[in-house]
């Protein structure tokens, strides 16, 4: 009896052996295409038929562009899984995917400690506003000729978080350690466990009443420029905004001249509307912290993703389903 089909698109660069292992109950297989084009007329053509499980990594964007209806159109029938080694899965429709019947995995809490560190760094840096000592040092000018303003302490300030997950309730705990009391919003409101004294306030109150807005929910239709020029004018003169989220979750341009009219006193930025492209704006206001999109980047926990995906490809090899699912298609993993 022929083995069932796993086609990596992108490549394993961690668990080696827990992929190689994958061999024993399945066919691993990658595209000889090098681009969308390419992979498109692959699938097309037949010579990727009886895939039943894709594994794709975030950088497989470069194979087959985004993982959108056209694409998922073209998968061949075969194909029932799609096992994304990420938390964040904006690259993939999972509408079209739906309409499908094609299940789709990510790697929900193996990210949580790194990026949520990530967090933990920015809020430190954009309230003691590091950044423009920093760039005047680097230039051999100490401090700089204009003394920069005086920073301010976590201890006492509220932490106002916009998705309570994994990541955000991460965040909580290593804020408790700085002294900071943390309110939350999501659609929902968490079980008082999961909550760890953090407190369930409406969107409206987390916007008038941070002193620091971090931002950790998904990007989607519903939550692209959630932030934008009406929410930050509600906020908190000089507020610290941190994103390690998705870029699209705030409209930059807004972001920018709420930072240039001092609505908002500083920023801390892991992620960006136009990666790599990033907003002259931002790039030029010393009161902003930016670092390259590396909430996950380190050898660790980029291990621990691919071993989560990996996990997820033997759960549906062995048991016919996956171990976890995006929410969206919670519904298919019950029916």
């Amino acid at each position: 009896m022929a083995k069932p089909k796993v086609l990596l698109l992108g490549e394993i660069e961690h668990a080696h052996d827990a992929w190689k292992a994958l061999g024993e109950l399945a066919e691993l297989s990658e595209p000889e295409s090098k681009n969308r084009a390419g992979f498109l007329e692959e699938c097309k053509s037949g010579k990727l038929d009886g895939v039943l499980v894709c594994f794709r990594t975030f950088n497989s964007i470069s194979i087959t562009g985004m993982f959108d209806e056209e694409l998922i159109q073209c998968l061949p029938k075969s194909v029932k899984y799609v096992c994304h080694n990420g938390a964040g899965y904006d690259q993939v429709d999972i509408q079209a995917c739906t309409a499908r019947s094609i299940q789709v995995s990510n790697t929900p809490t193996a990210v949580d400690d790194a990026t949520a560190d990530v967090n933990m760094f920015l809020i430190l840096g954009a309230l003691r506003g590091f950044n423009a000592g920093m760039l005047a040092l680097r230039q051999g000018d100490w401090r700089g000729r204009k003394l920069p303003p005086l920073g301010h302490d976590p201890q006492g300030k509220t932490l106002g978080i916009l998705g309570m997950g994994g990541i955000g309730r991460n965040l909580k705990k290593k804020a408790d350690g700085f002294g900071m009391k943390t309110i939350y919003h999501n659609r929902n409101r968490l079980e008082p466990d999961m909550e760890a004294g953090a407190e369930y306030v409406s969107f409206e109150q987390l916007l008038t009443t941070s002193d620091v807005l971090s931002l950790n929910l998904p990007l989607n239709k519903h939550t692209r420029h959630i932030i934008s020029t009406p929410e930050f004018n509600k906020m908190k003169r000089g507020v610290i905004v941190v994103n390690t989220a998705r870029g699209a979750v705030i409209d930059e341009a807004a972001l920018v001249e709420a930072l240039n009219s001092g609505q908002v006193g500083s920023c801390g930025l892991d992620v960006y509307e136009e990666e790599p492209k990033i907003h002259p704006g931002l790039v030029a206001n010393p009161n902003v912290l930016l670092v390259p999109h590396m909430g996950t980047w380190t050898v660790e926990t980029q291990t621990k993703m691919e071993e989560w995906t990996i996990s997820n490809v033997r759960c549906v090899l062995e048991k016919g389903r996956l171990k976890n699912i995006v929410p969206e298609q919670a519904s298919l993993m019950s029916s």
